[in-house]
């Protein structure tokens, strides 16, 4: 084999630069690129294949809570009075999920805020709809929006790391500047707190 200069290989002795012909690659050569290419193929089908359902189930989350039924619950949930300051054991909290009712309440450590204006995220339709009526905490730490994020039994967090308890923090306070406070949610065997209603106005205020 020899470089004829332009890049291209031939056969020596071969008097039209190679098997196939003036310019054309061996046969063996041409059969493997019509390989390569059939992947190439293959593969660009499989990602088109893979856009097309990713935008289908966008299709389908984002396009079944914009429709009628969504746009409903929103509405529902706009026309809800602000709800005064009380404390939540985990299974009071599970009854706050957006579809048993129109309210969303969710937990992060160890504090309570209502996410109802929120609904196009947390709601049932919602990319963050799992969280509705839950203790949200180790999701959040954690990045991890399905269900081994959620527990049944009151979570202390104790297992996380530093950097993870520091993030739970963070969205702590990213909580607090966007969304109403309404409670703590307790420990077991723990006594909710009685608010009055001085309080509870006072730290509405607050908030806005």
């Amino acid at each position: 084999m020899a470089d004829d200069g332009d890049g291209k290989l031939r056969t020596e002795g071969s008097s039209d630069g190679g098997l196939g012909g003036a310019g054309e690659p061996p046969a063996g050569a041409a059969a493997a690129a019509a390989v390569v290419g059939g992947g190439e193929m293959l593969l660009n089908v499989g990602l088109l294949a893979l856009a097309l359902l990713a935008a289908y189930r966008l299709y389908l989350r984002w396009g079944t809570r914009s429709g009628p039924g969504g746009a409903a619950r929103q509405s529902q949930a706009a026309a809800l009075p602000r709800m005064k300051r009380r404390d939540f054991s985990l299974e009071q909290l599970r009854e706050f999920d957006g579809a048993r009712n129109p309210r969303i309440l969710l937990a992060v450590n160890g504090k309570v805020f209502d996410v109802t204006k929120g609904s196009k995220f947390y709601g049932p339709e919602g990319p963050y709809g799992i969280f509705a009526g839950r203790d949200a905490s180790r999701g959040l730490a954690t990045f991890c929006l399905d269900k081994d994020a959620l527990r049944d039994e009151y979570d202390d967090l104790s297992d996380l790391n530093a950097v993870q308890m520091e993030s739970v923090r963070e969205w702590e306070m990213q909580f607090k500047e966007k969304y109403d406070y309404v409670g703590r949610l307790l420990k077991p065997g723990e006594e909710p707190s009685e608010y009055t209603d001085e309080e509870d106005t006072k730290d509405h205020t607050k908030q806005e």
